[in-house]
């Protein structure tokens, strides 16, 4: 006697279709979370960046004033740069608050920096080195997330800049 096998139809069973399921959702979930988290790097970075070179702005700019003990960044600012910077690009004011001058500097002025709707902290500082010698110290800093705030305790990170002058 011979037993008759029952054929199954071709085809994915139910647990086939259950697995490559949660095979493709752990692979979308993956890539979106890399995605996620390269797209916060790229905006630290370009904090960080912005953070800098507005300490180099300031810096230079500070170093090529007639009276450095006299430098004002949002007047400069305000007369020199007008013409380039339209009023949502570029914006500084002076501001009771900002980071702390490093130890033995005197402190020029603090400034709030506003660039395409962040905002950062600067503080100018100098110290006479040596007869002759001045170091000129900008401090800038800013908070993580890139928001418009208009208080300097949210600021979470930092950036320093000294240049030297002589007399």
């Amino acid at each position: 006697m011979t037993v008759k096998r029952r054929k199954y139809p071709a085809g994915l069973t139910f647990i086939e279709i259950i697995i490559a399921t949660v095979v493709l959702v752990i692979a979308v979930l993956g890539t979106s979370a890399f995605r996620y988290s390269a797209a916060l790097s790229a905006r630290k970075a370009d904090l960080q960046a912005t953070a800098s070179r507005a300490a180099l702005l300031l810096c230079e700019s500070w170093r090529g004033a007639s009276e450095p003990n006299t430098f004002d960044a949002a007047a400069y600012f305000d007369a020199s740069l007008a013409a380039h910077f339209s009023e949502s690009d570029l914006n500084i004011v002076n501001t009771e608050q900002g980071p702390y001058p490093p130890d033995g500097f005197t402190l020029l002025d603090h400034y709030k920096i506003s660039v395409d709707g962040v905002s950062y902290w600067a503080t100018l500082s100098w110290n006479d080195v040596s007869p002759g010698l001045r170091a000129l110290n900008v401090a800038v800093a800013w908070d993580r997330r890139g928001s418009v705030a208009d208080y300097f305790g949210d600021a979470d990170k930092s950036f320093k800049l000294t240049t030297y002058v002589a007399d």
